[in-house]
């Protein structure tokens, strides 16, 4: 499902115009997006929670070149879903 199939099936379900549910919609992806770059968790029960994890130092190959490369620690956005979700994901 795309972004504009999301809005389209929330205005559907809702009764609202597609520019409204559009701006809710945008609105919401860059207040996530901003929580998680500032280090904060966001918790949506029963969907799941958007957390910042932290990758370990590590060594790792250049192929094509054939040397060893230091990739430093770093931060990554990750999502993990709540169990019901899993649940109902593993149950389809």
């Amino acid at each position: 499902m795309t972004k504009a199939e999301l809005v389209n099936a929330v205005a559907i379900s809702t009764g609202y115009d597609k520019t409204t549910i559009m701006n809710i919609v945008e609105s919401a992806m860059e207040n996530i997006k901003k929580s998680v770059a500032n280090g904060d968790n966001v918790y949506l029960r029963g969907f799941g929670s958007f957390i910042t994890k932290t990758r370990a130092k590590k060594i790792a190959r250049n192929i094509s070149k054939n040397t060893s490369v230091v990739v430093p620690e770093h931060k990554i956005p990750a999502f993990k879903p709540s169990r019901e979700y899993a649940e109902q994901v593993k149950n389809l």
